[in-house]
């Protein structure tokens, strides 16, 4: 394959909202050896996607292509390349995620990048099955979440948390969600005791638990979150958060980011674990709603009201 292949895609031209970005034409690159072109079907839509280009920074050089996440199917192969679930062909359908430009109709990507999506997800799940997947793996590694343990989970019934719901039940671990008391059902259908923050929360964690809290993970980032968790768990290596850095810092407790040298390393290693838990049934990624791929600052609307009730995605007409 000589050329490559036009496609429209988001690109933020400058800092700004998803409101500033632009949807144009351009020319996905032909793959070199250890790249493919991915024909998207759904992209992922993630905060990280507008927070990355929301302000300058050093080393954010604009034109940034948007998206990190995404599920299609394979348009061209590299010469010699291998994805990084093993040998594959155009047509077959993938996951790729920690890529640049995902809102796309067409990306090319690193290989290794990209894995078989799991036949038990559609698309638009399989795009939003690793961000969420790897960050949520990657809070009970780091707080030695153990079978037969108690964990308290602040924002269980979000995204992150309903995936550390699943991984949890799997590794025996009970956690002790909070949310809303109309998302309690969400908490309890993935395995999670739902408790209401505010006022009391403390007391009434303690009350469900009935014996220590081992670790406590933060997805939401609240002061009363984190003075809840302080007070709770007496380890402070036990405590993570990914939403308040600033407190972490303060504290002496753990945050991390994919942005992060160690964080991004265990992303990596732990992909084709979680692919492998999707396509078992194991692992399943509830969705509130799909967007056309033009639409996609009316999804960042939605996403930023902080209540979209599951996840979103772009999808293609392709």
């Amino acid at each position: 394959m000589k050329g490559g292949i036009m496609a429209t895609h988001w690109v933020a031209t400058a800092a700004g909202s998803p409101e500033s970005w632009e949807f144009e034409e351009y020319e996905a690159a032909a793959p070199g050896k250890g790249e493919v072109t991915i024909r998207v079907r759904a992209a992922g839509v993630n905060p990280a996607d507008a927070k990355h280009v929301a302000a300058a920074r050093p080393g954010l050089e604009f034109p940034v292509p948007i998206g990190y996440e995404v599920s299609g199917e394979l348009a061209a192969i590299g010469p010699a390349t291998r994805i990084g679930s093993g040998e594959a062909e155009v047509g077959d359908e993938v996951v790729a995620f920690r890529v640049r430009g995902g809102y796309a109709t067409e990306v090319t990507v690193p290989a290794a990048k990209v894995f078989a999506k799991p036949s038990t997800l559609t698309h638009p799940e399989a795009a939003n099955l690793l961000l969420v997947g790897t960050t949520a793996a990657e809070m009970l590694a780091v707080t030695g979440a153990s079978p037969g343990e108690t964990v308290l989970l602040h924002g269980a019934s979000g995204a992150v948390g309903v995936s550390v719901l699943q991984q949890a039940r799997l590794r025996d671990v009970r956690v002790i969600g909070t949310a809303s008391p109309e998302r309690f059902d969400e908490v309890r259908r993935f395995g999670g005791v739902p408790v209401a923050y505010g006022r009391g929360l403390a007391d009434r964690v303690r009350a469900l638990a009935d014996g220590p809290i081992a670790a406590a993970l933060d997805a939401v980032g609240t002061d009363e979150a984190i003075d809840v968790s302080l007070a709770l768990v007496s380890d402070r290596r036990r405590i993570v958060t990914i939403a308040n850095f600033a407190r972490a810092s303060a504290d002496g407790f753990l945050a991390i980011a994919g942005s992060m040298p160690d964080s991004a390393r265990f992303r990596d290693e732990v992909r084709s674990e979680l692919v492998a838990l999707a396509q078992n049934g194991d692992l399943v990624v509830p969705l509130a709603r799909t967007f056309p791929l033009a639409e996609a600052p009316a999804a960042h609307r939605l996403l930023a009201t902080g209540h979209p009730g599951g996840k979103l995605a772009l999808v293609t007409d392709a």
